[in-house]
């Protein structure tokens, strides 16, 4: 079994990354801008930004942190966000989620120039994904895609079974996978039968958020799986598939933590230069 290393993908695409900027400087003489919003103090939240913002210094970007206490009033929010919306040196805007109670996510997605949704969120980047149109894509199914197209160049006729339905990664990991002419699946927690509809699958991606829910005897030979999801329970963190029973039967399994995480941080900083590019034609 292949162990799929989302570190070291993470790593030679930064390297790619850190050339297209040097390039782009070269060019235009000047860098893709990223400024993330940081609402309130919660641990994770704290970690991804500072991580987020490492990443994008590695490659040279130009990176912000705007920094808010948890009782900022929605309103100043989202004036900041007009604001990065004018500002010509921002080519990526990123309000890092989750967010307080009284501020509505989707009035905070909606505000920011879709030509800058850095996370492929605002409704404009939805359509135009399923649509076939170029715009930012969420970065974790976009680092999932990445992943399995370093494992099978060839994704043509391969069934796929995207397990979560959610807009951050299912539904988007779908139009992905549609894309490349696979027969794509989309099951989640109320699917009948979800063991038969594994079974089938050429590539499956777990995204549902259920510890442990893909078994090793879901799992045909040779399948390529990538594991999305990391849950708490009382073992500490645990992934959607059952790691070691699967590993036993897949072509290609990717690792929790180390797989799809530090992609999902390099597909950011990629979304980010794609964005300044679109802006410079």
């Amino acid at each position: 079994m292949i162990l799929i290393d989302g570190k070291k993908a993470a790593a030679e695409l930064r390297e790619e990354l850190k050339k297209e900027v040097s390039d782009l400087k070269a060019k235009h003489n000047k860098v893709p801008g990223l400024t993330v919003i940081l609402i309130g103090d919660l641990t994770p939240s704290q970690i991804y930004v500072r991580n987020k913002e490492k990443s994008a210094n590695e490659v040279g970007l130009k990176s912000d942190v705007i920094k808010y206490p948890d009782t900022v009033e929605e309103k100043v929010v989202l004036e900041k966000i007009v604001e990065l919306n004018n500002d010509d040196t921002v080519s990526g805007i990123l309000v890092q989620l989750p967010l307080p109670k009284h501020i509505d996510k989707q009035k905070v997605i909606e505000t920011i120039d879709p030509s800058k949704d850095v996370d492929g969120f605002h409704p404009m980047n939805v359509g135009n994904l399923s649509s076939g149109y170029e715009s930012s894509v969420p970065c974790t199914p976009l680092g999932c895609y990445l992943l399995i197209k370093k494992i099978e160049p060839n994704l043509s006729g391969k069934k796929a079974v995207v397990v979560g339905r959610s807009n951050l990664n299912g539904k988007p990991m779908t139009q992905l996978l549609l894309k490349e002419n696979c027969t794509v699946t989309i099951t989640h927690s109320r699917t009948k039968d979800l063991k038969a509809e594994c079974l089938e699958a050429d590539i499956i991606v777990a995204a549902v958020g259920i510890p442990e829910l893909v078994k090793g005897d879901w799992v045909k030979k040779d399948t390529i799986v990538i594991d999305v999801g990391i849950n708490k329970n009382d073992k500490g963190s645990v992934s959607d598939v059952a790691f070691d029973e699967v590993s036993k039967n897949a072509k290609a399994l990717s690792s929790v933590p180390g797989g799809v995480g530090p992609m999902t941080i390099a597909c950011l900083l990629k979304n980010t230069i794609d964005c300044f590019k679109r802006s410079q034609i």
